[in-house]
């Protein structure tokens, strides 16, 4: 089943794989028989669902997550099934794409007032008073 992102954007399955490993979390007696969490690997390099700028911030985004490869990758072991955990992994993905789908805002650029000047001055001011006061003491002055 492919990942619907929003009603415009859908990850297609073959850009998907899952694995199910095993799980220190809880689990009860299954932990050391079933394999309950879930590995997702997001080809990201390779998709043709994202274009090149939400990939450029997925990437910014991604961190520890995204392989030498091009690949994000997600380990889900938080909850006891494999159903829960792919649910879960998939949605963390889902995610990350949506907050990179939102361009950032251009940033305007700005000039400090007068009185943050003013201020700025004053504590330079107040910080070389200081350190003068720190030196050495001589007779004559």
């Amino acid at each position: 089943m492919p990942l619907i992102v929003t009603e415009l954007l859908v990850v297609p399955d073959a850009d998907l794989t899952f694995s199910a490993i095993r799980s220190p979390g809880p689990g009860g007696q299954n932990v050391n028989k079933v394999a309950t969490a879930v590995q997702l690997r997001f080809d990201l390099d390779n998709t043709q669902a994202l274009n090149a700028g939400v990939k450029q911030r997925i990437r910014a985004r991604a961190g520890h997550r995204l392989n030498d490869d091009g690949t994000l990758l997600f380990v889900a072991r938080a909850h006891r099934s494999q159903e829960r955990n792919r649910a879960d992994a998939l949605e963390r993905l889902r995610q990350l794409i949506l907050a990179a789908l939102e361009p950032p805002r251009p940033r305007k650029a700005t000039r400090p007032t007068k009185a943050s000047r003013e201020r700025r001055l004053v504590g330079k001011a107040h910080q070389q008073r200081r350190k003068v006061l720190r030196g050495r003491i001589r007779g004559d002055e």
